[in-house]
């Protein structure tokens, strides 16, 4: 069942026009380079320096990246979050992005001052935007995303009405180069078809000594969520964040798990906001990367039916995804603390 569906969204690719470009690497091609099988994942420019001893996320590689997901395409995305937006602060963020995850996840950002030049890269509904705020001027925040339904309920909130808000694709920033003192993007890289690209543009708009914070998943290892995560969108493996902000440029780069209390650490179903991940721009100008044509060109025209058959099955495999946080907290209800779960 599993390798059938997921060889049926690899036909689907295909039909779009979407073939392997080699943007990003598989686990096992990291864990072979890296030789990583316990050591920390926080890195300078030319090598890996222990930090904190953490197990590897899987043995097995999740579907390249050159082979989106269901909901990995800017169309399914619009759409889902034309839907997702009515609930997404009640629903969403209980279960996946908490108000402590947001701090813990922030705090490597170093919003240090009010007066920083912030941009929020598919800032959604402003959630995120909100923890930003507490440190940083909002006349110098700018929210950016590509769904309207979203941003109109950060226009709502009055913490940010002096906030820039903007729509915009996150691999195609309507920034200048050289133009922000911070980079921070939640949630967001899980919808992009080219998320190499979507780091690059992050290095792109930072002034020299800018530093990215891009928040985001981070791949299960229990069958089952692997499956669910591999129709769905993009869960990346911990080691791929290091390879994308190293290949952008990026120096002293440095990844923090982060997770809501009642999952206890344990990674076994992924989690939709499971890492923050940071890296400091070392010099002004463009990335040093050379990519090619986006994998994804939006005006080009979609079968509805394909369209259609596509957006259904990745909603259904997001519904899995609603479930696991209640389930992980029910289980941290009746196991006793102190046991892993």
């Amino acid at each position: 069942m599993a390798c059938s569906v997921l060889h049926v969204a690899d036909k689907l690719a295909l039909v779009r026009g979407i073939t392997p470009k080699g943007l990003g690497v598989s686990g096992s091609d990291l864990h072979r380079k890296y030789q990583i099988p316990r050591l920390s994942l926080a890195s300078n420019s030319r090598n890996l320096r222990v930090k904190t001893l953490i197990p590897k996320c899987s043995v097995s590689a999740s579907r390249p990246v050159s082979q989106p997901r269901f909901i990995q395409h800017k169309k399914e995305a619009f759409w889902f979050y034309r839907f997702l937006s009515i609930v997404y602060d009640h629903i969403i963020n209980p279960g996946h992005w908490t108000e402590d995850m947001r701090e813990e996840a922030l705090e490597p950002a170093d919003l240090n001052s009010r007066d920083l030049v912030v941009v929020d890269v598919g800032g959604g509904t402003g959630f995120t935007t909100l923890g930003i705020v507490k440190n940083v001027d909002a006349k110098n925040v700018t929210i950016l995303d590509q769904s309207p339904h979203q941003l109109a309920k950060a226009k709502e909130k009055e913490p940010l009405k002096e906030c820039r808000i903007i729509e915009g694709d996150a691999e195609d920033l309507p920034f200048p180069t050289d133009y922000a003192d911070r980079y921070v993007s939640a949630g967001s890289i899980e919808y992009w078809p080219d998320p190499q690209r979507g780091i690059k543009e992050a290095y792109r708009v930072l002034k020299k000594g800018g530093k990215a914070c891009l928040i985001g998943p981070v791949y299960p290892t229990f069958w089952l969520s692997r499956f669910f995560a591999d129709v769905w969108m993009l869960f990346p493996k911990e080691e791929e964040y290091i390879e994308w902000f190293q290949k952008a440029g990026f120096t002293d780069v440095k990844l923090k798990r982060i997770g809501p209390k009642w999952y206890r650490g344990v990674r076994r179903h992924g989690l939709i906001m499971g890492c923050s991940v940071t890296g400091v721009k070392p010099a002004s100008g463009d990335s040093p990367l050379q990519l090619g044509p986006k994998a994804e060109d939006v005006s080009k025209p979609v079968n509805p039916l394909i369209f259609l058959y596509r957006f259904i099955l990745g909603a259904l495999a997001g519904a899995y995804y609603v479930l696991v946080p209640i389930y992980m907290w029910i289980k941290d209800q009746i196991v006793p603390k102190g046991q892993p779960i």
